[in-house]
């Protein structure tokens, strides 16, 4: 396998690789300190508008920040980055395009809103955000783009804080619609994906989990792991970034040695039945970028911000 960064003597254990092989996710414990999180976040609610001391400020229950600056994971936690690293097959097969192998701020910021109550009862279930990331481009099973799902918890975030919890070679949309479609180029929706989480004929009640922790700690996920925002029941406010890691070449799936495959391959494998491989396999449709609406949108999001910060230095 490839090998594992230097920046850190850090590697997962055979509990944790096991956890990710069933469980498609792994949490690693105090990355980064509460004083790099400070500093990082520093700009957070001037940026937003709002005042963390008045609720009555918070105008907006969840909002996806653009971002201004980013740092290599492998300098900032390097123990991210060398687990991320293993989960991947080896830093040489991660790309070398910075943006991709960074952590920028562009937060992701829920509040709840005025009638949540901490005493509330939350149906992980029944959340109506379920989706997949990787909004940007045409995805296939063995997209490089997105080669896991990465959540560092820049606030602490405890049960009802809002915590994170087909066969297509011509490829899909971000919104698995096949580019065969004659809809594909218009429709962003999530039918989809809550047509997966609200049936219980196909995922089981245990398998629905709330990503909690501590300012520091960084969740790794399988990059089709489904997911949904949650409610901020408590309105403590909830920080969090969803960083993409990218691969150099898609994953493969198809090797000749089966000890090269990636922890990641692996568990996609597995989840097939196919932990032999996939004899043949390979994608038929153009591998290629998409603009989502989200992402028209942050340019304007990040001019107001500036507007905000008002000479402030952002990095």
């Amino acid at each position: 396998m490839g090998s594992i960064s230097t920046n850190s003597d850090f590697a997962l254990t055979e509990t944790q690789k096991a956890h990710f092989l069933q469980h498609g996710f792994v949490k690693i414990p105090r990355c980064f300190t509460r004083d790099q999180a400070a500093e990082f976040t520093s700009t957070l609610w001037t940026r937003l508008g709002m005042d963390p001391n008045d609720k009555s400020t918070w105008t907006k229950e969840k909002t996806n920040m653009p971002w201004h600056r980013h740092v290599p994971v492998s300098d900032f936690a390097p123990k991210a980055w060398a687990a991320m690293c293993e989960l991947l097959g080896g830093e040489d097969r991660i790309t070398d395009t910075p943006e991709f192998r960074g952590w920028s701020d562009g937060f992701i910021v829920n509040l709840g809103r005025e009638g949540y109550s901490a005493d509330d009862e939350l149906d992980l279930r029944a959340l109506d955000n379920w989706h997949n990331d990787g909004d940007f481009f045409v995805h296939f099973l063995d997209s490089p783009e997105q080669a896991l799902l990465v959540i560092p918890l820049w606030t602490d975030i405890e049960s009802k804080g809002g915590g994170t919890a087909y066969d297509h070679p011509e490829g899909t949309t971000p919104w698995m619609t096949s580019t065969l479609d004659p809809n594909y180029t218009t429709y962003e929706g999530l039918e989809y994906w809550r047509s997966l989480a609200w049936d219980k004929s196909k995922i089981s009640d245990s398998a629905f989990q709330e990503a909690t922790g501590e300012v520091g700690d960084v969740y790794l996920l399988h990059p089709l792991m489904l997911h949904s925002a949650s409610k901020n029941f408590s309105r403590t406010p909830r920080v969090i970034t969803n960083p993409p890691v990218s691969l150099k070449k898609p994953f493969c799936f198809d090797r000749e040695d089966p000890s090269l495959y990636s922890l990641v391959e692996q568990k996609t494998l597995r989840d097939l039945g196919m932990e032999g491989g996939l004899k043949g396999w390979k994608i038929t449709g153009e591998r290629k970028p998409w603009i989502s609406d989200r992402i028209r949108k942050k340019e304007e999001m990040k001019n107001l911000e500036l507007e905000r910060l008002s000479g402030e230095s952002v990095g």
